[in-house]
């Protein structure tokens, strides 16, 4: 393999890596270019690799989202069944009214780790994805932390 070669595909592996901050202008784009730019030159084992754990990487950070989602329309249900029941909700047009202050605290407690841990999830993806394309343009491999390997290497008698 030529230098050529090996810096065309260092680079295509960064770009893939990168590619998945265009979820911010294009929906589903951290999945829909990754994917692209890896079965583009899937032949290549560099890429290949790269491929496979930047798109490994967004369908766990994914997942843990609707997760995390769900853990909070479950979390607003209680608490708004819970509320309900303590005392009536005073609605007006634009809010809501809560007499006993001491009520609300559990459900503001859990809002806000819930507005933490998906804080802790955008900057954990910038930071990873980032370090990822930094190891990839230098000829590494990048193992993203807590993912899930849904894709898998695809030969035989792997791990």
């Amino acid at each position: 393999m030529t230098t050529e070669t090996i810096n065309q595909n260092r680079t295509l592996a960064t770009v893939l890596h990168l590619s998945v901050f265009t979820k911010y202008f294009i929906p589903m784009g951290n999945f829909i270019f990754p994917l692209l730019l890896w079965l583009a030159k899937k032949e290549d084992p560099f890429v290949d690799k790269n491929g496979r754990n930047a798109i490994n990487f967004q369908i766990s950070l994914f997942l843990y989202t609707i997760f995390l989602v769900t853990v909070g329309a479950a979390l607003f249900l209680f608490f708004g069944i819970r509320f309900s029941m303590i005392e009536p909700f005073f609605f007006e047009h634009d809010h809501f009214e809560v007499h006993e202050f001491s009520h609300a605290i559990p459900f503001i407690v859990s809002a806000v780790i819930l507005g933490i841990i998906f804080l802790g999830l955008f900057i954990l993806e910038i930071f990873a994805v980032i370090m990822a394309s930094i190891r990839a343009s230098e000829g590494e491999i990048y193992h993203y932390p807590l993912t899930i390997n849904f894709i898998g290497s695809g030969e035989s008698g792997a791990n």
